[in-house]
Formats: structure tokens, sequence, C-alpha cells
């Protein structure tokens, strides 16, 4: 769901990082109310393999030169963060299509909206993101490599598969959770399904032996620990943040939970 966001602004904002500062380009029209913006929406031949595409895989790369710069867009200043620093925020995200497949984003990288990326107005370019759908746990992570949505609604636009990943393709937006994943965090942990958190221990410990009786096929522990105050059931550790993931969707679908992956 584009709503006046990301690309179509940033063409602007990228390409004219010469411009006096504090103007902004030609507002664009005003985001629809319901339905694809304008001709946007999903491509005519997606590949096959939607599901299966993989997160972006975090790396040390240097801030773009010009993408991090204060700009203005509808009247409203951003300054974007100046390094990669710890950040998490909730809100809600947007997803954009077809009719920004192949433009420039404010990295300069054309989009492809079938690979793991996201626009945000003030996250570092290039960084990396963990995105959480609240309703369905189900988590991605995306390269930022663009500036939007200018939307007060909003708070990130995710790319086509990203938000396919996250099932919210046909609703257009979804209530999702935003965490900063820095590349020196990679592989300090494993990877656990969170089947469920408790304020009790005898609740955390009843789900336990209920995923113990009714999962007989799964094959890693189910253990309870306390954690920030909350008893917490985790499956695992499994390899990669795929294994999990396909682990917390059988779950999931047999137990009508909503399972969250978590490294620790």
């Amino acid at each position: 769901m584009r709503h006046a966001s990301g690309l179509l602004v940033v063409l602007c904002v990228a390409a004219c990082s010469t411009a006096p500062p504090g103007e902004s380009e030609k507002p664009l029209p005003p985001p629809s109310k319901g339905g694809y913006y304008k001709d946007d929406g999903p491509g005519s031949t997606p590949p096959p393999n939607l599901a299966q595409i993989p997160d972006a895989e975090p790396k040390s790369e240097p801030l773009h030169r010009y993408a991090n710069r204060p700009y203005r867009v509808f009247g409203t200043d951003y300054v974007p963060l100046a390094q990669l620093q710890a950040f998490r925020q909730r809100g809600v995200a947007s997803w954009y299509g077809r009719r920004f497949h192949g433009q420039k984003t404010a990295s300069g990288e054309l989009y492809d909206m079938y690979a793991m990326t996201a626009a945000h107005p003030t996250l570092p370019i290039p960084s990396y993101i963990r995105v959480t759908n609240l309703a369905n746990g189900r988590s991605v992570v995306v390269r930022v490599n663009d500036r939007g949505p200018f939307h007060a609604s909003r708070i990130v636009d995710l790319s086509y598969a990203a938000a396919y990943r996250l099932g919210y393709i046909q609703a257009g937006s979804a209530q999702v959770e935003l965490e900063a994943v820095l590349p020196s965090q990679q592989q300090a942990g494993s990877v656990y399904v969170q089947v469920g958190a408790f304020a009790s221990r005898e609740n955390a410990e009843s789900l336990q032996a209920r995923v113990t009786r009714e999962l007989a096929w799964l094959q890693e522990s189910a253990q309870v620990l306390l954690s920030e105050n909350l008893w917490r059931l985790h499956v695992g550790p499994y390899r990669s943040r795929e294994d999990a993931r396909s682990v917390a969707e059988r779950i999931a679908a047999q137990l009508d939970l909503k399972p969250l992956l978590v490294v620790r």
C-alpha cells in the first residue's frame, strides 16, 4: 500500500541534494483512501518462490554520502540518524510495488519489489532492521535503502516481497515493530521460537505441557525461562531464522498461537 511515500518523493530528495536547504520539491498528490495507490500493486509475473526469498543479510557498509542529510518534505523537516545505533519503533507498515519497480531509491539503487528492502524517513541509509508483524508474529530482516513514507499514519514502507513474507499484501498495511540489526550482532546467539510470554510461571509451564503433548513432531526442547520480568516459553535452538520460521508457522497453525523469533 503506497501512500505518497518513498520512491516518488525520494526521487526528488535524492536527486536534489544540491537544492537550497529547507526547500522541498513539488508536492505529490494526496494519498489514496483505499486500495492500491494509483496504479500500484503486485507485479503481473511475480517469481514463484516469494515465500522463500531470504532475509537481507546485514553487513558493514559505509553510509551514503547524500541520502543521510537533513531534508524537508511536505513542510516537515527530517533529520536522519548519522550513525548505526540501537533503534526500536512500533507503528503501521505499508508496501510499494510495480509503480516504483526499477526506479531510483534515495541510495541511488534501483528499487526491486522482489528484494528485501524498505523505506524509512530517518534510519541510516544503508542499514538493516528486523520487522515483525504483530498480528501473526512473522518477522523479516530488510535493508533500508530509501526514504519514506511521508504520511503521519505510517512508519515504514516495505518492498512487495517483504510484505508478502509478513502476510499483509491483501490488507495493504499492518501493525509492526521495527528493531535495528547491527552487523556486529550477527551470529551473536542462537535462534529460538518464542511460543508465549506470561507474568505467571504456572501459565508458561501449562503451555509447555501442551506443546509437549500436542506437538509430537517437535524435535527441539520447549524451555521456560525468566527474562525481563516475564516467563517465556522458547523452543529451539535453530541454526537459522529460516529453520525457526518454518517451525513457528507450523506451531501457529496447529495451536492457533502467534509465535515470535528471538535470538539469545
